[in-house]
């Protein structure tokens, strides 16, 4: 059976579907990917997909704006070709957008998982794994799982264990890069150290400053030269960090290809990075990570996909922000993490091959680990295990996990380490979540039986009571995101809500019994 895979998305999130293509090779299915045609070249770098479909997202948009008529007819001449050449049984949509829900739609035959548009082209997704994936998507803060777990789920696998494994560089290009990197290194290094110096906004970057004080500590102790990655829109960034650097580096900003960049990210000792694709390619191709995630970045849910990679964060009530929002602190969490805080991490690695416990002035530190559920998942390695904001999504992590398997929700575990306020707070939401969501079954089933005008207003008045109670509050949010998009799906009938309510009230059952007692 032929499975086509539809991912629309950048760079990084091409390389963390990997494990979807593992798993469906893995179940002896032919594996097909469309992607957009300028993130092609990643490609290259995923094992167990058979057969490539660029899109030309472009041009189709230039189409669009020019004649829509041939726009379209370029879009069925694609769809065309990919069910020609593939011959697709099922199609698995992982990108959300309105453009991949058609697109899944015009390629399926049979039967469609992820995201999708019905018969009567309402949007449509087909597990609360989809649901919950766009929800954190546009809501980063929110999901304690790791996006690579969500695809997973929304692509209706993950059972098994998963691990990006890239297919990396073939031995020509590995070679190519060592002759690259020996010509191009200062005389006496002894290895290299690659620096991604970019990140996708300019709040997400560690400054080029710290990164030129750490290249220099590395090459005086170890004669290790810091080789610069990153895109050609970076040029400045490369040349900011060589005016500021009293030793040589290896400026190749620019200057890679994909499958170059593949080569030369595996010949160095480990990766200093920001949040960006060329972590999750290294990542995947093994090679050891140290990331920053600053702003609006955090590690929980798209932290490097590798036990024993580390991410570091500022240790600040502010991190992580909000998206949209303006920082009153004049982007502090840049500055937080000192270039001697990633040094007296990365020099321990380089002495013992392995991160350490305990230091880190400045950040929280968090060691990959792959949790007891078999999702990737975070170790401190700083104390910051208890902190409110781990206990609290230690806890979402444990209810909807059972929730979006549509199982039963029970309350695994002991109770968590709340603080004192946090815990009363968030008793005080779940009381009235669960007044309020029997009120709601009560109301829907005098409905069922007889729908009243009067009852569906005091119905509908109740819904959005819970609706604005988790929405508005930031530790739940992400169950207001889930409550709207599932209870609005289309489709859903007075069964199907008075099913949901009842699945969102044992879900706050669970989750009582685990913030504990007052």
């Amino acid at each position: 059976m032929n499975t086509l895979v539809i991912n629309l998305t950048r760079f990084g999130d091409l390389l963390q579907t990997q494990p979807v293509f593992a798993e469906l090779a893995a179940d002896g299915q032919g594996v097909g990917l469309v992607c957009l045609e300028n993130f092609a070249g990643a490609a290259g770098l995923l094992r167990h997909v058979d057969m490539v479909f660029p899109l030309p997202g472009a041009e189709l948009l230039r189409a669009v704006d020019t004649d829509w008529k041939k726009a379209l007819v370029r879009f069925r001449e694609f769809a065309g070709e990919v069910k020609r050449r593939f011959s697709p049984v099922r199609v698995i949509n992982v990108t959300p957008s309105v453009a991949a829900r058609v697109l899944a739609r015009h390629l399926s035959t049979g039967e469609t998982l992820g995201f999708c548009i019905d018969g009567e082209g309402f949007r449509r997704d087909t597990s609360a794994w989809a649901a919950f994936l766009e929800i954190s998507a546009a809501n980063r803060g929110l999901s304690p799982f790791n996006v690579v777990d969500l695809f997973r789920r929304a692509a209706g696998l993950g059972r098994l264990p998963a691990v990006i494994d890239l297919a990396g560089a073939s031995a020509e290009e590995l070679a190519a890069a060592k002759g690259l990197l020996d010509a191009a290194a200062p005389p006496g290094a002894r290895g290299f150290v690659g620096f991604q110096l970019g990140a996708s906004e300019d709040g997400r970057r560690w400054p080029v400053e710290h990164f030129a004080r750490l290249g220099d500590a590395v090459w005086e102790k170890y004669a290790l030269a810091p080789v610069l990655l990153g895109s050609g829109g970076e040029r400045g960034l490369a040349r900011r960090y060589l005016a500021q650097s009293r030793f040589p580096a290896v400026d190749l900003v620019g200057a890679t290809s994909l499958p170059e960049l593949a080569a030369v990210v595996s010949r160095v000792r480990v990766l200093v990075t920001n949040d960006t694709g060329t972590m999750h390619l290294a990542a995947g191709l093994g090679t050891p990570v140290l990331a920053f995630f600053l702003a609006t970045a955090q590690p929980f849910d798209t932290g490097p996909y590798r036990p024993g990679s580390v991410s570091l964060e500022p240790d600040l009530d502010c991190h992580p922000c909000a998206f949209g929002t303006v920082c009153p602190h004049d982007r502090a969490c840049r500055r937080a993490i000192s270039p001697e805080t990633a040094q007296q991490a990365l020099f321990s690695f380089l002495d013992d091959g392995r991160f350490p416990k305990g230091g880190y002035a400045g950040a929280r530190a968090w060691e990959t680990v792959v949790g007891e559920d078999g999702f990737m998942g975070l170790c401190s390695l700083t104390g910051h295990d208890a902190e409110d904001r781990t206990a609290w999504l230690t806890l979402l992590r444990r209810v909807f996990r059972q929730f979006l398997d549509d199982e039963p929700v029970r309350p695994q575990g002991a109770p968590l380490s709340l603080s004192a306020g946090a815990a009363r707070d968030a008793r005080a939401v779940l009381e009235d979540s669960g007044a309020l969501l029997e009120l709601l079954s009560g109301q829907a089933q005098v409905l069922a039986r007889a729908p009243h005008p009067a009852m569906k207003d005091k119905f509908l008045a109740t819904w959005r009571r819970v609706h604005a109670l988790w929405s508005g509050h930031p530790r739940f949010r992400a169950l207001g995101y889930l409550w709207m998009h599932l209870s609005q799906a289309p489709g859903v009938d007075m069964a199907g809500l008075l099913q949901l309510i009842e699945r969102h009230a044992r879900l706050v059952a669970a989750a009582k019994r685990l913030v504990g007692q007052a």
